[in-house]
């Protein structure tokens, strides 16, 4: 796997990066892409990836620290965009999970790095 923030061919979230497969954005910037997840887990289920491709969390944060930043910072904007952000009141919908899947063992289905920004609903801890 690639490292260096090139589109691979094979990934699937270079190819929605790209617009060759749709998705249902929720925002955009310069270095990232927020869309809806295809199989949601909770009522707010929004993934959002660096342009760039990186393998996993871990090797985008050595490589470009910055866009992992933008990753986390986008993050809380689409939480606020979808209005489970704390201040947005008290309950089990309110509040958010941003989760970082890194491997086959942990998860990860498509390896582009990307963070599921999760809520709407009580979020049991610790995760399964």
């Amino acid at each position: 796997m690639a490292s260096n923030g090139e589109p691979q061919q094979d990934c699937l979230f270079c190819k929605i990066v790209a617009g060759e497969v749709p998705a249902t954005l929720v925002r955009e910037t310069d270095t990232t892409v927020a869309f809806r997840d295809i199989n949601p887990q909770a009522p707010t289920h929004v993934l959002v990836i660096p342009k760039a491709h990186y393998p996993d969390a871990a090797t985008l944060a050595a490589a470009a620290p910055e866009v992992a930043a933008d990753v986390l910072r986008e993050a809380g904007e689409v939480a606020a965009l979808e209005k489970i952000t704390p201040a947005d009141g008290e309950g089990p919908g309110v509040g958010y999970r941003v989760v970082f899947n890194t491997g086959a063992g942990a998860g990860q289905t498509v390896f582009h790095a990307h963070a599921h920004v999760l809520g709407g609903r009580g979020l049991e801890w610790p995760p399964g």
